[in-house]
């Protein structure tokens, strides 16, 4: 079965092409930032997460958005996504490769990764995050890589593998709840000390998931044939839509304890995504984020709107559009305004901006294509699987 990533088309070797390409651009960016170490980088004493950790916390995200697939189909029975809720699952194995891989690049030197191993602290968060993170990707490769080969067999997939999938249920809400924690638990980043982030969270990665797996279906139905059915899409559509509605309502919930309360903790770095700051101390105007964060309000609203307009017009090219929009809006908020916003200002009031250099940027886009190098060879994979358990069926 897996002998059949090897054979494709010209358009299917160029895009594993243009992905190997990018990922050598990225060893050659990491290989610089290891020599040098994080000196490469832009975070300084201030900021000390940059584009790795938004990154990651983005892709986290993404990889919690198949539980909207995978809860509906194992646990209702709901037969309109068994085309689909596969993908789901493999689009959760490639986003938490790529999430590992920018931890990996955030450490600096990838062996201090073994000290969570070597020395555990119950305590951290972050030894709950490596506990399960890398336990939700054990579950994904497992029961996708079941279910996939009992397919194959043209059988249906053993009673065993069931509470390993019921297991994935809580798990994949777990992921993100803890790496909310990583950030609400920093009583120092006022930003942050919110009880509402995790639900936030799980808001954008039930919308931006989602999202990101319809984008992929679209495409996958213009270039390979393969088609998810106009029931999921549609009912994608409305988890994607109400999701990304209740993502904007708990940042109004934000907005409104923060400028009502008068709390400067968070009104400060509000200001500083939306409006711009003032670094008293020097009188200089920052608004770095500002044209990102207001364009993250508009294409998010006009996604949504676009996203239930596409529903009563039928049109795939409308609903890919409101995809892109929500989920390039999602990217901007949590991978750019939470997570560097949250260090602006300093603990010292002081407006410190970050910008990533050409090795950080670098490096992301070579962890993004391997993060899509390995999703297409899946991919591949469940559309060759698929074909081969319908023809079974019309032979039968």
């Amino acid at each position: 079965m897996v002998e059949k990533i090897l054979k494709g088309n010209g358009l299917y070797w160029g895009w594993l092409s243009l992905l190997l390409m990018i990922m050598g651009a990225g060893a050659v960016s990491y290989l610089v930032q290891f020599n040098y170490g994080l000196g490469a980088t832009g975070m300084s004493r201030d900021v000390t997460w940059g584009i790795y950790i938004s990154q990651f916390t983005f892709l986290v995200g993404v990889a919690a958005g198949g539980l909207m697939l995978v809860l509906p189909y194992y646990l209702h029975d709901y037969k309109s996504f068994g085309r689909i809720t596969i993908l789901g699952e493999f689009m959760a194995i490639a986003a938490i490769v790529m999430c590992l891989m920018f931890i990996i690049a955030d450490l600096g030197q990838p062996m201090r990764a073994t000290n969570v191993l070597l020395h555990p602290s119950p305590r951290s968060m972050l030894f709950y995050d490596m506990i399960v993170l890398n336990g939700y990707l054990f579950l994904n490769v497992l029961c996708g890589a079941v279910v996939l080969v009992s397919e194959y067999k043209g059988i249906k997939y053993p009673n065993w593998i069931k509470p390993f999938i019921y297991l994935s249920i809580p798990w994949a809400i777990s992921i993100h709840t803890v790496t909310a924690f990583l950030y609400s638990g920093l009583a120092g980043r006022h930003f942050w000390l919110t009880a509402v982030l995790a639900p936030r969270f799980l808001a954008s990665a039930f919308a931006a998931g989602p999202a990101l797996l319809l984008i992929i279906a679209l495409i996958m139905e213009r270039t390979a044939g393969f088609d998810v059915g106009r029931t999921a899409k549609n009912k994608l559509v409305t988890i994607i839509g109400y999701a990304a509605i209740l993502n904007f309502f708990l940042l109004g919930c934000e907005i409104f304890t923060g400028y009502y309360s008068n709390m400067p903790g968070h009104m400060h770095t509000l200001d500083y995504l939306f409006f711009g700051l003032v670094d008293h101390s020097t009188g200089i105007m920052h608004n770095n984020l500002v044209p990102f964060m207001r364009a993250f309000v508009v294409m998010g609203f006009a996604g949504i709107a676009l996203l239930f307009i596409s529903r009563k017009a039928k049109s795939d090219a409308m609903l890919g559009t409101a995809c892109v929009l929500i989920f390039v809006a999602f990217w901007i908020d949590k991978g750019l305004g939470l997570v560097l916003g949250g260090f602006v200002p300093s603990p010292m009031e002081h407006v410190v901006e970050y910008v990533p250099t050409v090795v950080e940027i670098g490096v992301a886009l070579g962890v993004w294509a391997t993060g899509f190098f390995v999703l297409t060879l899946l991919y591949k994979l469940v559309v060759v699987v698929k074909r081969r358990s319908e023809d079974l069926l019309e032979i039968n």
